[in-house]
Parts: C-alpha cells; structure tokens; sequence
C-alpha cells in the first residue's frame, strides 16, 4: 500500500505544477457534454464553453445548450451570457476565455473546455492567425451583395475564390463567408494562407481530446437529436425570435430553416429534413477542421471514461 501512497503524492505534486487545459472536441451530437461534465467531476474542476452558438441567452433549444441538471453538475462558463443583439466575435472569445482561464487555474491547475466551433477552440488554445487589413469598402460591398443577392452567390464566389476555406468553415454563417471574401478579395490571397502563423505561447498545456464514430452513427445521433428539440419546443422558440430574424445570431442551423416555415415558403416536414441534413453537412466541416490537428488524440464516442482518463494522465505526467 505504501508504495501506491507515494506514487498519488507524486502525481498531484506534478498536476500543482503544470496549467492544464483538457479541450474536449468532434462533431454535433457526439457526446461531448456528457464527456466533460465527467471530466469536470473527476477532476473536480470547471468548464469553459466554445460552443459560438451557445452564447445567447436567447436561443436554447436549437443550440443545444446543456440541461439545467447538466449545468448544475458541474460549474460552467460562457454560456447563453450575451444577448442575440449583442456583436461578440471570436477575439472578443479569446480574450475573455483566456482571462477566465486563469482565474480558474488559481483554484485547480487543471480547467475543461468543451466545443465544436473550432475557431474558437483554436484561439483559445493557439491563438488566432493574423490578417492584414483590407479597405473597408470591400466589406461594405459584400454586405450589399448579401443583402440584394443573397448568401448563395456570395458562398459560390468564396468556393472559387478559397475551395479549402469553403469546406472548413460554417458556411451558412453569413459574417464568416464575408470575412473570408473580404481578405481573399482584398489581398489576392486565399483565406486559408493566412492560417499558417506560430502558436501563441500560453501558460497552460493542452491536452486535446476528440470523440468521433462512423459516419452513419453521427448521421443518426444528429437525426434523433433534431427530433428531440422539436419534442422540446424548437418551433415556439423559433416563432419567439422572428422580430430578430435579421440578426447574423440567428441566422443558423435550427432556426433560418423554420424561419421559411413560417414565412410560407416550406412545410414544416422538409424545414425539419434541412435542418437535419445542414446539421449533417455542419458535423462534416466540423471533423474537416478538426482532423487537421494531429495534437488531438481521436476516441470511439464508446470508449471506457477510465480509459480516457488514463491517457489525460499520461500526458499530465
């Protein structure tokens, strides 16, 4: 027994040490929450959202945002904490969750971030890559062409223009594409050749954590997940935020599809089935991003807990 005693006594000595940031990633609908509020739980620790949807306090159902009993289970940060009509970007993220980082690692040198938005998982852990400026002019162009042509146009223009930037990032999100144009238009350069910047020293080590499954298990896990927010009340939550349609916040998965239900231009069936096959196509630029960090150590969304734990620690030793 005395000798167990002493290799405990070692393993908290070095965690005391070290700053240690366990970032959990993959795909919608993978298992993420539940894998970090046991991570959070063993490590009696906090969790830090990267989820760039669950943001607004407005919006709940359709974004996912973890049960009431799930929140309690464990402390969470930066969750429905701004508002639909506030302008909160990826920097802004960086920036606060960066700050809030190190109030945690105060109290335990080791903290949780959870999130599929990998953006914002990258600035946290890496920092974000730097963009040169451009004449505002181009951006205000492309908003016009948002605004009188549609999104449609603008996404086939960055497909030409950026095919890798265009299958990685959230496509339906309509300041990502005019973000991406306006430096690919700007500069001449494509988006995605700006992405190659050294990492920012940080004071923590992360150790990166992927959960992942075949495809049609994903495709499935996503189905019934949709299924279950129109059980939970996605349409009235919908029908709440229809004064704020105009809103980049709300221009997403989940709510611009039953948006057009109740303009009158689809059923309420085929809204359903797009929102399930753009949470389908979502899941896939999320796996896109995220397989091209090889610091990331990939498990079956089956795998023991212990088993995981087992190789946090060997990388915190």
């Amino acid at each position: 027994m005395v000798p167990s005693i002493v290799i405990i006594v070692d393993i908290k000595c070095i965690m005391i040490n070290k700053k240690i940031l366990i970032s959990i990633v993959g795909p919608t609908a993978i298992g993420k929450t539940a894998l970090s509020i046991k991570l959070a739980q063993h490590f009696n620790t906090e969790i830090i959202s990267a989820d760039s949807r669950q943001f607004y306090k407005e919006m709940s159902i359709g974004t996912a945002v973890p049960f009431k009993e799930e929140l309690n289970a464990a402390p969470h940060h930066f969750i429905q904490n701004k508002s639909i009509e506030d302008y909160y970007n990826v920097g802004d993220f960086e920036r606060d969750a960066i700050s809030e980082l190190k109030q945690l690692h105060k109290k335990n040198p080791i903290a949780i971030m959870v999130g599929g938005s990998g953006l914002y998982v990258k600035a946290v852990t890496k920092g974000l890559d730097y963009f040169p400026a451009v004449d505002d002019e181009i951006r205000t162009q492309l908003n016009e062409e948002l605004e009188n042509n549609g999104l449609t146009k603008l996404q086939n223009k960055l497909k030409d223009l950026d095919s890798e930037t265009y299958n990685t990032i959230a496509i339906d999100n309509p300041q990502r594409v005019i973000r991406a144009l306006e430096i690919c238009i700007g500069t001449g350069k494509p988006y995605s050749s700006f992405l190659t910047n050294p990492e920012k020293n940080r004071e923590f080590k992360t150790i990166s954590i992927g959960l992942n499954a075949e495809r049609s298990i994903i495709y499935d896990r996503i189905n019934q997940r949709v299924d279950l927010m129109m059980d939970n009340g996605l349409l009235d939550e919908v029908k709440s935020l229809i004064p704020y349609k105009h809103l980049n916040a709300l221009n997403t998965v989940g709510y611009k599809e039953l948006f057009k239900y109740f303009e009158g231009d689809w059923t309420l069936n085929f809204a359903i089935s797009e929102i399930k096959k753009n949470t389908r196509r979502f899941a896939k630029r999320q796996l896109t991003w995220f397989r091209k960090d090889e610091t990331i150590e990939w498990f079956d969304f089956k795998t023991d807990f212990k088993d995981i734990v087992t190789y946090i620690n060997s990388q915190i030793n």
